[in-house]
């Protein structure tokens, strides 16, 4: 039996409480008027640039008014009268006065444009504002949702060794079954909070447009025409209709497959055996379906005018091989602290082999969705790469590199694929490499330039990571790390590769 570390433990709520207070502070110092925008944007573009549109915009009804006021008396002086068809102008000086009167009228004119400027110039705060509420939302949702389908990408290997009757990998069932213990605490946060966010519970969570009041109101100031064509499948009932059946779905095959293998463990057949694969094939269908459909709900939606039909999988493969990548980290802090002593190098470099080929195909899946959409330059589509290329350069393309340069320079070599140091430094990488992907489906749509690494985010982080080792390592407590009974446990004992 595994005893969770007091050290690993202590750690763990330390992230928790420091994340709690960072998430807090981000929340906190999020700006609540257009004012405080205004005082913003004049603070970092220098503050007399700033005070000077400020007052600028402040002035411009009162030089309408101004000129208003001295346009009505002139006007007033002309007293245009019909006979034979003739306009007869009384005042001798009719000439200086039309053409007063014309350069009164372009000045009303300059102005009033002034005043649209003015009111475009209140919309983009209001943006700005939205946006900069936005923040601490999203970087509250990028962690949260990448570790929970982290956990259902562990999910969903489980379930595959499983149909495939896999013989090198039961002595790993155990701790794929502690890294999903996390998928019910996680289901649990998420779901509230999509909850939160439909019902608008907070004026400040904006992360998602097509929720906006009025969106597909023909009358309203708000009215996207193209969110009203989706409005059928977007909103927000059906929406969370589908979370329910998701995360239910997911939970329901997690805990009764994790109970068959317990069972197992105690029983004179092969009985239990057989139900796992059974009822592990029907989700894999399940899965398949639910996972590309939760990826369009929860992710691609935030870019409800964007969309490609790649995205399913190309989500799927950035939680598949994090899920992965984090069987591979748990087994190596468990094998090097004295526990699995019936892992050996050989199931090492097959988790390794795993990480290294579900690196390769994000890779094909993100230049086939890159490289389709960029060169057919369709505007409504090359916009989503374009904002990401232009705004988000660095994570943008440091998630390549983290995700695809270094697994390959790394991971091609058949030695390095059982060293220890040299996996869980891989993995590290690849694991913050896919987080920052998951940052750059995110932030662009919900927090536009607003975006920085900063305390809000490394706080959210830190949270759910404390939470998902508190989670995983307790889980791990609650059964022996070698299923007793599995009918290829002997053979996963003795494998070499």
């Amino acid at each position: 039996m595994y005893t969770f570390s007091s050290k690993l433990k202590t750690f763990s709520i330390i992230l928790m409480i420091i994340g709690i207070l960072g998430i807090a502070y981000g929340f906190l110092t999020t700006p609540d008027t257009i004012q405080e925008v205004e005082a913003l944007e004049a603070k970092s573009h220098g503050e007399h640039n700033g005070g000077h549109e400020i007052a600028k915009h402040e002035a411009v009804h009162e030089v309408v008014e101004a000129v208003k006021n001295e346009t009505t008396p002139v006007v007033d002086s002309i007293k245009p009268t019909t006979e034979n068809s003739e306009v007869v102008v009384k005042d001798s000086s009719s000439h200086e006065v039309v053409s007063t009167v014309v350069a009164h009228t372009e000045i009303v004119k300059k102005e009033e444009h002034k005043v649209d400027e003015h009111a475009a110039h209140q919309k983009h705060l209001e943006h700005q504002l939205h946006q900069l509420q936005n923040k601490p939302w999203a970087a509250l949702y990028v962690p949260m949702i990448f570790i929970l389908l982290l956990s259902m990408g562990t999910l969903a290997f489980y379930a595959i060794q499983q149909v495939a009757q896999a013989g090198w990998s039961p002595v790993l069932f155990r701790v794929m079954q502690g890294i999903t213990a996390y998928l019910p605490v996680a289901s649990v946060i998420f779901f509230v909070f999509l909850v939160l966010t439909g019902l608008h519970v907070f004026e400040t969570n904006h992360l998602f447009a097509w929720m906006q009041e009025g969106i597909t109101d023909s009358k309203s100031e708000h009215y996207d025409k193209i969110i009203t064509g989706k409005s059928e499948y977007l909103n927000f009932p059906f929406w969370i209709i589908r979370a329910v059946i998701f995360l239910i779905g997911w939970n329901l095959y997690r805990h009764f497959s994790r109970k068959n293998c317990l069972a197992q463990d105690e029983a004179s057949d092969n009985t239990f055996y057989k139900k796992n694969f059974n009822i592990s094939a029907m989700f894999l269908v399940f899965f398949i379906v639910t996972e590309s459909i939760s990826s369009w709900d929860w992710i691609m939606s935030l870019d409800p005018h964007w969309s490609s039909t790649l995205f399913g999988w190309y989500v799927f493969a950035s939680f598949f091989v994090s899920g992965i990548t984090t069987i591979c980290m748990v087994t190596l802090y468990l094998k090097n602290n004295g526990y699995l002593e019936n892992v050996n190098t050989s199931h090492i470099h097959d988790l390794a082999k795993f990480m290294f080929g579900i690196s390769v195909f994000w890779t094909y899946l993100w230049f086939s969705q890159f490289m389709l959409i960029w060169y057919a330059n369709i505007p409504e589509e090359v916009t989503y790469f374009k904002t990401r290329i232009d705004v988000y350069t660095l994570p943008f393309w440091g998630a390549v590199a983290m995700n695809f340069v270094f697994p390959l320079l790394i991971l091609i070599n058949t030695d390095f694929k059982r060293i220890s140091w040299v996996l869980t430094m891989a993995g590290v990488v690849i694991l913050l490499g896919h987080y920052v992907d998951f940052f750059n489906m995110i932030m662009p749509a919900t927090v536009g330039e607003n975006w920085f690494i900063g305390i809000s985010e490394i706080c959210s982080l830190l949270f759910f990571v404390g939470l998902f080792i508190f989670v995983v390592f307790t889980a791990l407590t609650k059964s022996p790390l070698l299923p007793k009974r599995n009918p290829f446990i002997e053979e996963s004992k003795h494998f070499h590769y």
